[in-house]
């Protein structure tokens, strides 16, 4: 495997895949072909390589809604998602004939009843093997996974939706078959709102999904809670987190940069286009992302002239065409020099877009968000601080972030106001950027009859932080707090309780503590997963292994629908009310 995916949750899902599909492939000698869908070969791509596939005897892997020639002397492996379209793709390789000897099927997660009978009657005679294997989530990277599915904010927040509940429902049980892949049973908590239910809807269907996954384990015995507490949480608890502009590596890429499926498209300075994928692969990605731009800017050219100085290339200004000469000059060391240049172009793109725009834009950003100044002085009219960025020819995009910022720590503010402000900004026809956050339960306009207060910020010192930089998001208040066992019920309601070992630190007592399971050396005490729901922000995922490496007894992992970017998030608000979309199953969206 590659060193990227070697740790995390991506270990763990190709683990399971290879104790599983790879274990009874391994029981005959033959070569064999894997048919996936689209879900499983995303899946599959995002935790393992064909070479490594090929080692275990895989010799051809195909999409199973593609017509395709029939191998008859070759078993084929079909690890697909149990939906009507890829049960229908799979009676049709052996109903009239068969295209393969013989098939292993695995699904993602439980079959229905009504499908699983119909492939018994059609293809009872072909099927060698049938199981479940419970990975219907997306390893994102080694502490965050994603259901895979950024339609889930608008079917949960739209208006009179048709499909939120059917939406919750799957978001449920695919967080069970992340418990189940991670062999957690934990208690779950949500966060209380008076305004939403869906927290507490959600926790509560995963609660009962977990209490019937876990009823039995594989000894026959009722298995206990583990040592891993699940947080659930909707994404209005924090809307200033995803509108912020934020300076460190990664958030700040797939905020500037049209960075699409984690690739980076460039062009190099003789224009030929370039792209490069920024996942755990690459390990100065691993390295930089969670840094902030000032750093990665400092430290991408020192680690090229450590090269240069190596080779004895002349000491001089690092610049991209400068590194292509040395390219060109030392083809040895060509891998290690594109992976630094790959990331001097992408840090200088970012730099760029910082310079000409958001410099001065973070200013007034950051003391709308945290309330005060650089100084620590309390910003007593927001109005003065949000005028200078409307006055300014900035995008529409970036006044209406700014706007909404000033709202948010207002908590509200008068019908008037606010129409002046869509005024100002002049997004008359477009006001829904703004009025739809109501949706979510983040007040816009004041009003008596919708509660809410502002979440009480832990303390922390500004020693060593970037004045452009002083927001946390509220997310890792509550990392640190559960870590620390000091959520207030009220506001966290157990949904189910933890075990009495999750105490606080994380340090779980010896004599309570559960046999570390295999799939995870690494683990020494317990987990924390979060699941927020509407999407999570690359911040946010930058919080949960600041937490892990501060506490280091206990593992944050962190989940939601989908990874937001500031203007996907925009464009997804001002969606929710259109007229109602059709609802689309997804068998019905494949066949569309």
């Amino acid at each position: 495997m590659a060193t990227g995916s070697d740790h995390g949750l991506k270990r763990i899902v190709w683990k399971r895949i290879k104790d599983t599909i790879i274990t009874d492939c391994r029981k005959s000698e033959v070569w064999k072909i894997l048919i996936l869908d689209p879900f499983t070969t995303k899946l599959l791509s995002s935790c393992c390589k064909m070479s490594d596939l090929m080692s275990e005897k895989i010799t051809i892997v195909e999409d199973l809604y593609r017509s395709r020639e029939p191998v008859l002397e070759m078993k084929a492996i079909y690890f697909m998602t149990p939906n009507a379209k890829s049960v229908e793709a799979f009676i049709a390789d052996f109903k009239p004939k068969p295209k393969y000897k013989a098939a292993y099927v695995y699904f993602t997660d439980y079959c229905p009843d009504d499908l699983f009978n119909n492939m018994k009657l059609y293809c009872a005679k072909y099927i060698r093997v049938c199981k479940e294997i419970n990975i219907s989530f997306m390893p994102q990277e080694a502490q965050v996974f994603t259901c895979d599915n950024p339609g889930a904010f608008k079917s949960i927040y739209r208006p009179n939706s048709q499909d939120k509940t059917k939406t919750l429902v799957t978001l449920a049980d695919q967080l069970v078959t992340l418990c189940a892949t991670l062999d957690e049973y934990p208690g779950v908590r949500y966060k209380k709102d008076n305004n939403m239910e869906n927290a507490k809807t959600l926790a509560e269907l995963v609660d009962n999904k977990l209490a019937r996954y876990f009823e039995l384990d594989d000894g026959g015995k009722k298995k206990g809670k583990t040592q891993a507490q699940l947080l659930i949480v909707e994404r209005g608890f924090d809307p200033v987190s995803p509108i912020l502009h934020e300076l460190t590596y990664q958030a700040m890429a797939y905020d500037l940069i049209d960075i699409q499926n984690d690739t980076y498209k460039y062009k190099t300075k003789d224009g030929a286009e370039k792209q490069a994928l920024l996942n755990e692969d690459d390990m100065l990605w691993v390295r930089l992302r969670h840094k902030h731009i000032a750093e990665v800017s400092e430290q991408i050219p020192k680690m090229v002239k450590e090269i240069a100085a190596s080779k004895k290339q002349p000491d001089g200004k690092i610049t991209i065409s400068s590194l292509s000469q040395m390219m060109k000059k030392m083809p040895a060391f060509r891998k290690q020099l594109t992976e630094k240049t790959v990331h001097l172009q992408l840090a200088e793109d970012c730099m760029r877009d910082f310079s000409k725009n958001v410099e001065k834009l973070c200013k007034a950003e950051q003391d709308l968000a945290v309330g005060s100044d650089v100084e620590g002085v309390k910003v007593k009219d927001p109005m003065r601080t949000l005028l200078p960025v409307l006055l300014h020819p900035y995008s529409t995009h970036d006044k209406i972030r700014a706007v909404l910022l000033y709202i948010f720590s207002l908590n509200g503010t008068t019908d008037e106001n606010l129409n002046k402000l869509i005024q100002h900004v002049k997004i008359e026809d477009d006001r829904e950027y703004i009025l739809n956050w109501k949706e979510l339960g983040v007040p816009i306009i004041t009003s008596p009859s919708f509660f809410s207060r502002k979440p009480t910020r832990r303390e922390r010192s500004q020693d060593g932080i970037y004045n452009l930089s002083r927001w946390t998001p509220v997310i890792k208040d509550v990392m640190e707090e559960a870590v620390e066992n000091k959520l207030d019920s009220k506001e966290w309601p157990h949904q189910s309780e933890s075990p009495a070992a999750w105490n606080g630190s994380g340090a779980v007592s010896a004599r309570q503590k559960h046999k570390a399971s295999s799939q995870d050396e690494r683990r020494t005490g317990s987990r924390l997963i979060i699941f927020v729901i509407g999407g999570i922000t690359h911040s946010e995922m930058r919080c949960a292994y600041e937490v892990t490496r501060a506490v280091k007894s206990c593992e944050v992992i962190i989940g939601s629908s989908h990874v937001l970017t500031p203007t996907g998030l925009l464009e997804d608000i001002k969606a929710l009310s259109k007229g109602p979309v059709e609802v689309f199953t997804i068998d019905e969206r494949n066949n569309a």
